[in-house]
């Protein structure tokens, strides 16, 4: 059987939907959050921006080196130490769920403190 996808959406200007439903997944890949570390495992003391790209780059890596799509994301969390700056560069999550067409459910926290100089971490489930 091949995997189906049920969006329950309300808000359509938000960037996500209230719920996903799959059925008959093929696969399910739990990402741990992913943040801006270069791959010698420094944290990143850019500003909110910076850091949101690298943290997207860095996802990306990660489902494309697992074998999945970004298109298939369905539950992405995140984290961030200040919503206000996070916010303010928002259009740049916005464009990358646009340019990959992603359809999730979505939970933003704002949080006391990351690891180091973190400022935001993106935490996902995909489906094949």
């Amino acid at each position: 059987m091949h995997k189906k996808k049920r969006i329950i959406k309300w808000q359509n200007e938000r960037s996500y939907a209230q719920a996903i439903e799959i059925t008959n997944p093929e696969g399910t890949l739990y990402v741990s959050g992913q943040t801006a570390i270069n791959s010698q495992g420094e944290s990143s003391s850019g500003d909110m921006k910076t850091q949101l790209v690298e943290a997207i780059k860095n996802l990306e890596q990660v489902i494309q080196e697992a074998g999945y799509e970004c298109k298939n994301i369905v539950r992405l969390n995140i984290y961030t130490t200040s919503s206000d700056e996070l916010f303010s560069c928002f259009d740049v999550f916005q464009k990358w769920v646009t340019k990959h067409q992603i359809k999730q459910a979505s939970t933003v926290l704002e949080v006391k403190g990351l690891f180091e100089t973190l400022k935001v971490e993106l935490e996902v489930t995909v489906v094949k």
